[in-house]
């Protein structure tokens, strides 16, 4: 159904104006969002039991976290990730994208303008004679957001545009973890290289003792094959080693946003692995948990599609608007700019769906539907983050544990393989112990390598998991180029 009027005076369309304004500051229709409650235990419980415990997690500094390594090729690492990474550059885009969005919302709050002219020519059937018909002139409509239509439309745009920024938090947190991740990685695989060198010059001393005591005749031809095999078995670990290194140093490198071997000069000096603080993690705030950049997003998300359900409410009711045109016409190109050929019009409007087959209320259902999977989704979301928070805190905890346990192991084994040697050149013990010795060295020294990189991805991974990495309030995200 659609209806207009047009008001010939002003004094008679003023009053109208002004009911449509006062109409305009009417509740908008739909659901008001409110935020849900984010259930969370009071506080994120967490045990060292055995592990040293020389500081707190400081939930103030996990905007840049990997200070507490104090490695300044890790921050330098990070720092160019930050600001060369191409998916870091797909976020920054896609909140402009997300801030133009919400600026063409906003558009529909004002009124439109459309300029026009025109010059047409014309003759009547059985007739010689023909016409000209001139006009120029400003066309203008507005639609007045009387049931809070295009409001819930403009709330869900702004909710939208902090959903993106929060997604961009979320890439920035992801991508602090996955570089500094790989970074640990090269430094493990670099120390356990040198494990493997160590331990293949040992036993090359050795597989070249027995080949001098086999030409003496002070033993046997099994003692030398067993001591060459033992040599070849830890020289063959070294391609792996190497070859897994590689990997890590191009997957660092394109993190970085450079082509691969773009890091090798960088990471070409070994460094130790590293050292993950002895840190607390017991009694960890909950609302740190608030800072996770997914959960906020999760929550913008659930805010936007609330928001849109008023979008669709607003179309059971009538739409009103106020038109108007000013301009010239005349039949003579030579009068059109005079005052006798000005014209104009204004006059509110009203229109409505008074049939449609249930389509508007079908929307309505179907924005109510997926608030409802917004919300299961946040409600997935923030359990998900307490089981990674938990786990992370857990492994950090018992990987120091068994970082004590294997240092002691590998000290033992150090001395154990000093004393066999030495058994074993006295006659006081079999080749067989000096082989299980070196094997038990090279085993617990690679297995502490690797447990130091452990514990130093736990951390990463705690701070990941609290939101580490990127500023949740005061942080100005730049605009792409």
């Amino acid at each position: 159904m659609h209806w207009h009027q047009f008001v010939a005076g002003p004094r008679t369309i003023l009053p109208v104006v002004l009911a449509f304004l006062a109409l305009a500051g009417c509740a908008a229709v739909g659901p008001n969002y409110s935020p849900p409650r984010l259930e969370v235990p009071a506080e994120l419980a967490g045990e060292m039991r055995d592990a040293a415990s020389d500081a707190a997690v400081d939930v103030d500094d996990l905007a840049r976290w990997w200070a507490v390594f104090d490695d300044p090729v890790l921050a330098k690492v990070i720092e160019e990730a930050m600001a060369e990474n191409l998916d870091m550059k797909k976020a920054l885009a896609r909140l402009n994208e997300a801030r133009a969005r919400r600026g063409l919302r906003r558009t529909d709050y004002y009124p439109g303008l459309d300029a026009s002219a025109g010059a047409s020519r014309s003759r009547s059937s059985g007739s010689d004679d023909s016409r000209e018909f001139y006009s120029v002139g400003f066309d203008a409509g507005w639609e007045i957001d009387v049931f809070g239509g295009v409001r819930r439309a403009v709330a869900a745009a702004d909710a939208d545009l902090e959903a993106v920024e929060a997604n961009l938090g979320d890439v920035r947190v992801s991508l602090a973890a996955e570089t500094a991740l790989n970074y640990v990685e090269v430094r493990t695989l670099q120390a356990r290289l040198e494990t493997a060198a160590e331990n293949l010059a040992a036993q090359t001393e050795t597989a070249d003792l027995v080949g001098f005591r086999l030409e003496a005749g002070l033993t046997n031809e099994l003692a030398f094959h067993q001591a060459r095999y033992q040599l070849e078995s830890t020289r063959s670990q070294i391609p792996a080693l190497r070859a897994a290194l590689e990997a890590a140093k191009n997957r660092l490198a394109i993190l970085t946003g450079k082509p691969p071997g773009a890091m090798d000069a960088l990471l070409a000096q070994p460094q130790e692995t590293p050292a993950a603080p002895h840190l607390a993690v017991s009694g960890i705030p909950a609302d740190t948990l608030r800072r996770r950049p997914d959960i906020r997003r999760a929550e913008r998300e659930l805010a936007a599609q609330t928001e849109r359900i008023g979008v669709a409410a607003a179309d059971l009711y009538p739409r009103f608007t106020l038109s108007g045109a000013i301009g010239f016409e005349s039949v003579d190109a030579g009068d059109l700019i005079t005052a006798d050929s000005r014209f104009w019009r204004i006059g509110p409007g009203v229109s409505w769906k008074v049939f449609d087959a249930g389509a508007v209320r079908r929307n309505i259902d179907i924005q109510s539907a997926l608030q409802e999977q917004y919300l299961a989704a946040y409600e997935q979301t923030v359990l998900s983050a307490l089981e990674e928070v938990k786990n992370a805190m857990t492994a950090y905890t018992e990987d120091q544990i068994r970082q004590e346990s294997l240092r002691h192991a590998a000290d033992a084994a150090r001395q154990a393989e000093a004393l066999a040697r030495e058994y074993y050149l006295a006659g006081m013990a079999d080749f067989a112990d000096v082989l299980e010795a070196q094997r038990a060295v090279l085993s617990f020294e690679n297995q502490l390598a690797e447990n130091k990189g452990a514990v130093a991805a736990d951390l990463i991974r705690l701070y990941k998991a609290l939101g580490g990495g990127w500023t949740p309030a005061g942080f100005q995200y730049p605009e792409t180029k």
